[in-house]
Order: structure tokens, then C-alpha cells, then sequence
């Protein structure tokens, strides 16, 4: 069942590009969190995405927000990512698809592609914007915009 405004985030771990484990504990619940799924590294969509976040980190940051992105991408797929296009948040990698599951984000693309999904949390952990939409560009300004209201 898929996750919808109001719901709770749930607990989850992650292997980050460092190979550390990444326990959602550690700042789901403790500052407002974007969590961005999108479909593969290094895809023209994708990259695009991930340098808009890139360009407007700083202002998540200063909102007090943390930002994440997860695919299906291995570590060393998200380690040459994260490195050419100098990407300043967390990526995590979702190879068992156990966090997609978790969250109910829908494939797309005629269920061939891993769906593109940003949640917007506030520090309670509590969901307070989906927005699921294949167009990549679209995810930046209303993240932004869910994270300013909730300040």
C-alpha cells in the first residue's frame, strides 16, 4: 500500500556510496527531509534531476532540510554519479527495491521503469507533499515550496 500525505515515514536502511549503512532514523523525524526516488544513474532525466537538486541544495539547507535520492542504482553506479556531477546530498542504493516497496512508488513508463517520486516530510517524519511525475524538472520548485511552508 502506498504511502500518503500524513503518513509517517517509515524506519529504513540504506547502503550510502561510501558503503556505510544509512539508518533513516539518523534525520527522518529530526529535520524536514526530501526523499527522491528516480528511475537510473546517468540517464538524461535523471541527471537533470539530480543537478537541480545539486543547484539548489544550499537553499534546502538553509530551510534546515536534508535531501535524498534513491534508485536501484548499485553503489558503484552512484559513486561515478554522485562524483562527475558533484552531487552535495545523500544517494542511497535500493537494489532489493525493499524502500520503493516500503513507500508504494509506482513504476512507470507502462510499468517498465522505477517510477519518479519526491516525498517532503516535516521534522515529525510526517509526509506533507507526494508529487509523482515523470517530468524531472517539475520535482525541484515544489519540494522547495512543500519545505518552505513547513518552516
Amino acid at each position: 500500500m502506498a504511502l500518503k500525505v500524513g503518513d509517517k515515514i517509515p524506519n529504513f536502511t540504506a547502503i550510502k556510496v561510501d558503503g556505510t549503512v544509512f539508518e533513516s532514523t539518523s534525520i527522518v523525524g529530526e529535520k524536514v527531509v526530501v526523499i527522491y526516488f528516480y528511475p537510473k544513474d546517468n540517464t538524461s532525466q535523471c541527471t537533470a534531476q539530480a543537478c537541480d537538486f545539486r543547484d539548489k541544495y544550499q537553499d534546502f539547507k538553509d530551510l534546515g532540510a536534508e535531501v535524498i535520492g534513491i534508485s536501484s542504482d548499485g553503489i558503484a553506479s552512484h559513486e561515478k554519479f554522485k562524483q562527475q556531477y558533484k552531487l552535495p546530498f545523500i544517494l542511497l542504493s535500493d537494489q532489493d527495491k525493499k524502500i520503493q516497496k516500503m513507500f508504494g512508488v509506482p513504476k512507470a513508463l507502462f510499468g517498465i521503469l522505477p517510477g519518479r517520486v519526491t516525498y517532503v516530510a516535516d521534522k515529525n517524519g510526517i509526509i506533507i507533499m507526494i508529487f509523482n511525475n515523470i517530468m524531472a524538472a517539475n520535482h525541484i520548485p515544489k519540494a522547495l515550496r512543500a519545505v518552505k511552508k513547513s518552516v
